[in-house]
Order: structure tokens, then C-alpha cells, then sequence
């Protein structure tokens, strides 16, 4: 029996009291929770706006546009593989994967306002799925997924940037929706095999391992959306009120990563698609976040109410994981009100094929229709090399300088939520050709109004498209095709009563102006004025007569439009709607 003296016994008390505060200082350089608040390194609140770079790592099919035939990547991978052969589909993937997140895209991110990435990890790009594996129970490690993530986390911390670790699709898959974790319905999933669930704790402890002393990861997001019925009704897991194997799995997961990493912010969600709390209390770990997802529902405090209520409830923090595929006035609304309420957030995703809600748009290359078209109609068979050329040239459209950016996306998003003044969507000087969809970039009521506004399905019960035609913006305003001779390629579409546009111009000249309104309908119902930008009128009514369809375009005149010198704000009302407008020409009225 060894006796230690009072010296060495103090000695020795000292020393482990500064190895523990070292290690807490440590801790402390990291994000992490200080109560109901995440806090950077300085104890400095730390306010989230980050972006889900979804469908580089994990397909979902509605990104690609086989959502309606092939949802899940696996069944994605199988249909492009059966086209053009199993080496030609590697071929796909390396270049869908290399050029669809690069140091451009993280750097025009931290342009844009983002401070914070969001990574949807699929763990088949670290580890070999269960079947695969030689022996049973052993993980074998797979470079790609650690080289992706290296790289990232990389351009990152270049700028200053967060990157939060989240695992979209599980071993096995996590949820009955299986388009978001790919998941397999042939083979036992996540919660159905504890092979699985060993697999997924031993991604967690050595993503932690690699990752344990970097203070730009913001955090380890465990699990995407669970969506699992364990002895509910609802095949989502809506109604379950224990959630006992997700709240088990978790902390285990917990666990494994604390084993090695003590520094990193872990955030749980719940069932349900993360939002089904139901059993998951008491917390098992003092640095914890809760993380929810909010889709198609109302901007009310009401939305967010319980999440609040377990934030104080809990002393925990809160964190809106994921949202998003909604209209600008919706984006504006949902940021709004979460950050009134110290709420960070991650809107979703980065790259989605020709599409308008997102913060850019991969341009959908010639012959990928027919693609499409084969796969879910049996329409004539593409050739493989006719199928490889098109799909390497789709895997070119994904670098950042390819896709289309959304100017008035990301105006949404940020400028949008502090002030209600309007930029031009584009310069324009008057005598002059005013494109209508080039209206006003702003909020609703200020730069535009429009009858439909923005998708609440989730609290009507259906589904709202507050742009009908699809096309080039996410406003509340309704833009199609435009195939007259004269046109930036889009009109304003679907119009209908007491909605109006507004435009920002210069006027090189006071002076009196005649205005040529090219327009389609298929009824003689349209009717518009212009008017300065109070909506008081600059001009009288001017009625639209049948045009002959909605793809044959006329001509109306409207005189004596007074226009003085300067940047001008002019509205357009549509008195009656049912027509098309393509754009507006003013001309300097000759006497």
C-alpha cells in the first residue's frame, strides 16, 4: 500500500484540476451550448444561417426530376446503370460528385450571407453496407467520404464558415420515406438490424476521431429524420408517444462520439421527420441542440410554440434544421420569425435540376428529357453513348459556373428581412423596352402583389403554387414561356384582378410617352393602367381585346404617360386579369 504525503497529494490535485480546466477551456474554443444559446469561443451568441448542400452526397429523385419513377439513389444509380453500364455510371458519379460542391460554391455561399454549410452524408461513401462487409460486424473505412468532407470543411474554415455534420441516409435507412435516407425496403433497415446500428454508432466515434480538433465542424447532426412507426399507427412515426429505440440509439451514438470527442456540439432530432419529441426527454448530455424541420405550414408563433416550450423547458437550444422548397414571401416570413425568436436555421437545398425556390438552378441540358422520358414512358431508347454524353454534360451543368444563381432567392432570404425597399431586378432606361417579369426585386405589397403567395399545405390541407408556371422566379407571381418574336424567353402569366407589378427605371428625358402593352389572351377580359409607385394613376385604363389564343400576341397603345427625369417607380394594375403579358415599350409621344 503506497502512503503520499499532504505535499504530493496536493501536488497531484492541482495538477488533475488544471488538466480538467485545460480540457474545458478546450472545450469552450468550439461552438457549443451555454444555456438556450449556442456561443462561439468568446461566449458570443451565434445565430445560424446556413444552407443543406442536398444531393451531393445523397440523390433525392425530385432534385433530378425522376421523383414520379425512381425516388431513392439506389433505384436512381440502378436506372442509369441498366442505360450505360456499370463502368460508365462510376464515370457519372465521380463527376457529379467532383463538380457539384466546390471552394466556388462555399465561397459565393459567404458572398451570399451564409455562415454555416449543412452536410447530408450518405454513410456508404465512408463504410461498406452491412452485406458487403467480408466479416460480419467489422467496418471497413472508405477514403471518398472522409477526402469529400476533408475538402469542404476545408473551404469552410477559409471562410470562417461552419460546417455541421448530418447523416442523411443511415445504414439501413431511417425512415419509411425513403427518397430521403435511400432507403431499401428489401433489405432490413436501421431499426429492423442491430447490425446496422453498430455500424452507425461506429460511423459516429470515428467521424469524431478525425474530427475531434476542429473548431469550424459546428456540430454533429446524428440523425436525419427518423421516420419510423416503432408501435404507433402512423408509418412516419407521427403518433408515437415513446420513441424508445430512436432516444436509445441516440444515446449511444452520444456515447461512442463522447468516448473520443468531448468538444463538439451533438444535435438529436426527433421522429416524425425530426419534429416527434414524444419520450426523447430527459437530455442525456450537457452539450446538446434540438433540431427541428418546418415545411408548408403557417409563419405564426403558433408554428414554433413547442419547440420554444422545450427550449425553456430543457434549458437546451433550438435550431431549425432544414426548410425551405417554398416562395420567397414564405422563405422572407419563416426567417423572420425565427430569428425574432433567437432561432438559427438551414434552408434546403444547394443544386436542384431547372428549378425556381432554390438559391440556384442546374440548367437542364438538351436530350435529358428524352432520358426522362424513356424511363418513365418506355418512349424510344436512347443509345448508351447517346445517354453517357448527355448525362456527363448534366454532371457538367452542376459547377458553380454553370447553374443559373437566384438573385431573388437569396434577396429573400437577406436583405429582404430588414428592409421592405425595392432594387430593379435589372437596369432599364426609359425610352425603352420593359421586360414583365423584370418587375421590382422586394417583398410582397412593395414590389409586387399576387392573389397566391406561397404554399401552406401542410395547414390547408393542399397545395398552393404561388408561381403556376415554374418559371425563372420564386416570387408570388406567375411566369410562363413566352415564344413571341420579341422576348426575354418568359411572360407574366395566369394574371387575375387587383394584382399589379412595379419597375424600377430611369428616365433619360421628362417628357410625354406613348406605351406599346404586348399581351396574349384567349378572352377579351384584361384591363390594366399604369401608376406611380403611391398607385396613384399615370395613365387611363386600357382594355385588352382577344388576342386569338394565349400564344398569339397584340399590340395596345397607351398615350400621354407623363414621365419625369430621373429613377421613376411604375406600377402596373391589372383592373381585369385572364391574359398574358409579355412586356412594355415606352417611346417618346411625338406631337
Amino acid at each position: 500500500m503506497k502512503v503520499f504525503s499532504k505535499k504530493a497529494f496536493f501536488g497531484t490535485a492541482v495538477l488533475l484540476f488544471f488538466l480538467c480546466w485545460s480540457s474545458i477551456l478546450s472545450a469552450q474554443e468550439f461552438l457549443h451550448r451555454d444555456g438556450q444559446n449556442i456561443v462561439d469561443a468568446n461566449g458570443n451568441p451565434v445565430l445560424l444561417r446556413g444552407l443543406g448542400l442536398g444531393g451531393w452526397m445523397v440523390q433525392e429523385g425530385y432534385m433530378l426530376k425522376t421523383g414520379d419513377f425512381a425516388g431513392p439513389q439506389h433505384v436512381i444509380r440502378k436506372k442509369i446503370t441498366e442505360l450505360i453500364g456499370e463502368e460508365n455510371t462510376a464515370k457519372f458519379y465521380k463527376a457529379y460528385k467532383t463538380n457539384g460542391i466546390t471552394k466556388r460554391d462555399i465561397d459565393s455561399l459567404a458572398a451570399w450571407g451564409f455562415n454555416s454549410v449543412r452536410l447530408p452524408m450518405h454513410y456508404n461513401l465512408y463504410t461498406l453496407p452491412i452485406e458487403q462487409e467480408r466479416v460480419a460486424g467489422e467496418n471497413t473505412w472508405l477514403e471518398e467520404g472522409f477526402s469529400m468532407t476533408d475538402s469542404l470543411l476545408n473551404w469552410c474554415a477559409a471562410n470562417k464558415m461552419y460546417l455541421i455534420l448530418d447523416l442523411h441516409a443511415a445504414p439501413g435507412g431511417q425512415g419509411k420515406d425513403a427518397n430521403i435516407s435511400d432507403y431499401d425496403e428489401t433489405k432490413p433497415s436501421l431499426w429492423e438490424n442491430k447490425a446496422n446500428q453498430d455500424k452507425m454508432i461506429a460511423f459516429w466515434k470515428k467521424i469524431a476521431l478525425r474530427y475531434k480538433n476542429e473548431p469550424w465542424i459546428g456540430g454533429y447532426d446524428i440523425i436525419n429524420e427518423p421516420n419510423w412507426n416503432f408501435s404507433g399507427t402512423n408509418k412516419n412515426g407521427c403518433d408515437e408517444t415513446l420513441n424508445a429505440p430512436l432516444r436509445t440509439l441516440q444515446m449511444e451514438i452520444t456515447k461512442a462520439i463522447r468516448e473520443v470527442d468531448q468538444k463538439h456540439l451533438i444535435i438529436i432530432e426527433g421522429n416524425c421527420w425530426g419534429n416527434n419529441y414524444k419520450g426523447i426527454f430527459p437530455l442525456w448530455d450537457e452539450n446538446m441542440a434540438l433540431s427541428f424541420h418546418k415545411y408548408w405550414n403557417y409563419n405564426d408563433q403558433g408554428s414554433i410554440q413547442q419547440m420554444l416550450d422545450y427550449r425553456k423547458e430543457h434549458n437546451v437550444p433550438i435550431w431549425l434544421g432544414e426548410s425551405g422548397e417554398n416562395s420567397n414571401v414564405w422563405f422572407r416570413d419563416v426567417i423572420s420569425l425565427i430569428e425574432k425568436n433567437n432561432i438559427g436555421w438551414a434552408f434546403w437545398p444547394m443544386k436542384k435540376i431547372d428549378n425556381i425556390a432554390g438559391v440556384t438552378s442546374v440548367v437542364k441540358t438538351s436530350g435529358y428529357d428524352k432520358l426522362l422520358n424513356y424511363w418513365e414512358k418506355g418512349t424510344e431508347k436512347p443509345s448508351s453513348e447517346e445517354a453517357f454524353t448527355i448525362l456527363m454534360k448534366m454532371a457538367e451543368n452542376y459547377k458553380m459556373e454553370n447553374v443559373i444563381v437566384k438573385r431573388d432567392v437569396i434577396d429573400a432570404m437577406f436583405r429582404q428581412i430588414q428592409s421592405t425597399e425595392t432594387n430593379p431586378f435589372k437596369k432599364v432606361s426609359l425610352p425603352g423596352i420593359v421586360f414583365a417579369t423584370h418587375f421590382d426585386l422586394g417583398t410582397h405589397g412593395f414590389a409586387y402583389s399576387d392573389n397566391d403567395t406561397a404554399n401552406y399545405w401542410v395547414s390547408s390541407g393542399k397545395s398552393t403554387e404561388w408561381n403556376k408556371g415554374h418559371q425563372m422566379r420564386n416570387d408570388a407571381v406567375d411566369i410562363i414561356q413566352c415564344n413571341d418574336n420579341k422576348t426575354n424567353g418568359f411572360a407574366v402569366g395566369f394574371i387575375e384582378k387587383d394584382e399589379w407589378l412595379q419597375y424600377t427605371v430611369e428616365v433619360v428625358k421628362s417628357n410625354k410617352y406613348e406605351v406599346a402593352i404586348r399581351y396574349s389572351n384567349e378572352k377579351a377580359t384584361g384591363k390594366l393602367y399604369l401608376a406611380d409607385e403611391k398607385g396613384n394613376p399615370i395613365s387611363e385604363p386600357i382594355a385588352l381585346p382577344f388576342s386569338g389564343s394565349g400564344n398569339e400576341w397584340k399590340t395596345v397603345t397607351l398615350k400621354n404617360v407623363q414621365l419625369q427625369k430621373g429613377i421613376q417607380k411604375i406600377r402596373i394594375y391589372f383592373v381585369e386579369g385572364d391574359f398574358n403579358l409579355n412586356y412594355f415599350e415606352f417611346k417618346s409621344q411625338t406631337k
